[in-house]
């Protein structure tokens, strides 16, 4: 029988050589280049904690990744755990919160009187805004009937506290326009005055620690492009600061 011989051709192509191909130390030095330069950047950036925590929380989020929350830590805490870190105050600061406090307690006694005043503070002293509807008649300076229950509020904190009273008048700019009170100057001291001769002779206050003034529209609260804004406008103020305080 005859055999078939396949002849294959010689394979002369150099031998593989061993070990990693040429290319690929070149990628790794760039790599190597790529993490030094990452690692630069990174320590000249300020990281903050927080922020990334926050960062992170949100992307959870966004993705509706479910975040399996511990047992509250208040809930094995005993009340006096709870209690809140008492804040520093100096004296003047405690005397002025106090006032603070006082003044809300005898506001909230009426549902007139807390509707129609509020209270804030600086360092100065302490004010309660009333607004002019609530004592005055529109355009007048005669206290009506039922401004007794703010002015004899006003009465109280003076005789339990040793400090000065500025009423202050405050209008709209909305002129008058009358014979009695020809500009908002006038009207707005008539009334600061009038609540003032209110506490001198209901309240037995020395007029040494009183004073009156009106601002006219010199100080609004807010923009006088509104019928809500106007009413916020019109307002009496009693400022009581420290008779070392000569503030008007």
């Amino acid at each position: 029988m005859a055999k078939i011989v396949i002849l294959t051709p010689k394979d002369n192509s150099p031998p593989a050589e061993e070990g990693l191909p040429p290319w690929m130390a070149t990628f790794a030095d760039m790599v190597t280049l790529l993490l030094c330069f990452f690692v630069l950047l990174l320590s000249f950036a300020s990281n903050d904690a927080e922020k990334f925590k926050e960062l992170l929380g949100s992307i959870h989020n966004a993705f509706g990744v479910k975040i399996e929350r511990k047992e509250a830590d208040h809930l094995s805490l005993t009340p006096s755990d709870l209690q809140r870190k008492e804040v520093k105050m100096d004296s003047n600061e405690k005397r002025l919160l106090g006032l603070v406090l006082r003044i809300k307690a005898l506001l909230n006694e009426d549902d007139a009187t807390r509707k129609s005043s509020g209270v804030n503070a600086d360092q100065d002293g302490v004010t309660m805004s009333t607004d002019s509807a609530s004592l005055f008649e529109s355009g007048s300076a005669k206290l009506k009937p039922t401004a007794s229950k703010t002015l004899n509020k006003v009465i109280s904190i003076l005789k339990e506290n040793n400090y000065n009273l500025v009423v202050r008048g405050h209008t709209d700019n909305t002129e008058t326009r009358s014979a009695k009170y020809p500009s908002n100057w006038e009207l707005s001291s008539a009334r600061a005055a009038s609540a003032l001769r209110y506490i001198t002779e209901h309240g037995g206050i020395s007029t040494k620690r009183l004073k009156a003034v009106g601002y006219a529209d010199t100080q609004p609260l807010v923009k006088n492009d509104t019928v809500a804004n106007k009413n916020k406008n019109r307002r009496i103020e009693f400022f009581y600061h420290k008779p070392a305080r000569d503030s008007w």
